[in-house]
């Protein structure tokens, strides 16, 4: 039979609280709100500044905007970063982009990216997985050395088209293949 002093609780019950500090559900926070605010902002920037891609956001059938997605390695690399899927310009669910990568690489970047799901099959598809990853069907949208989005019609006609701007740092090629998206609750 063990002793239990005041001071042997206070110590057990501090430990306790920082156990479960970290296990938060995300229930009565505000993450959502900031996703949101960022989603918009992201938006907004993407069809100021590249107008050719309000076509795509028009006629897509959901949009999956990722603000910041930071990326680095050394040999070894990962990316991370969250964001909200768009129907009818209404978040409806959220969710985090991982990534991976072994080989020949250094440095550090971040980028936002924005996929546009054309057909209501490739958005069912998306959402009804349990973690999608970026394989040949997405087709990618180019910014010119002009800085315009050269987005074509016939890309419409793709099932999901992905555009990537806004890159800061020094990685080279960013690519979103090999990215997984989970859906989460921010």
């Amino acid at each position: 039979m063990t002793n239990l002093t005041r001071r042997g609780f206070a110590f057990g019950a501090l430990a306790g609280a920082g156990v479960t500090a970290a296990c938060g559900n995300g229930i009565g926070n505000s993450n959502a709100q900031v996703i949101d605010a960022r989603v918009a902002e992201t938006l907004n920037y993407l069809y100021t500044n590249y107008p050719n891609t309000l076509d795509l956001g028009n006629n897509a059938k959901g949009v999956l905007v990722m603000p910041v997605v930071t990326e680095a390695g050394l040999g070894f690399g990962g990316g991370y970063g969250q964001g909200a899927l768009q129907v009818n310009g209404t978040s409806v669910d959220y969710y985090s982009a991982t990534k991976g990568s072994v080989g020949l690489q250094f440095g550090a970047s971040q980028h936002a990216h924005v996929l546009f799901f054309m057909t209501e099959g490739a958005l069912s598809q998306f959402r009804s997985s349990s973690g999608w990853a970026v394989g040949a069907n997405v087709k990618y949208v180019v910014v010119d050395e002009g800085g315009a989005a050269i987005a074509e019609t016939t890309n419409i006609l793709q099932p999901v088209v992905a555009v990537i701007f806004g890159q800061a740092g020094i990685k080279l090629g960013v690519t979103l293949e090999g990215t997984k998206y989970n859906r989460i609750i921010p």
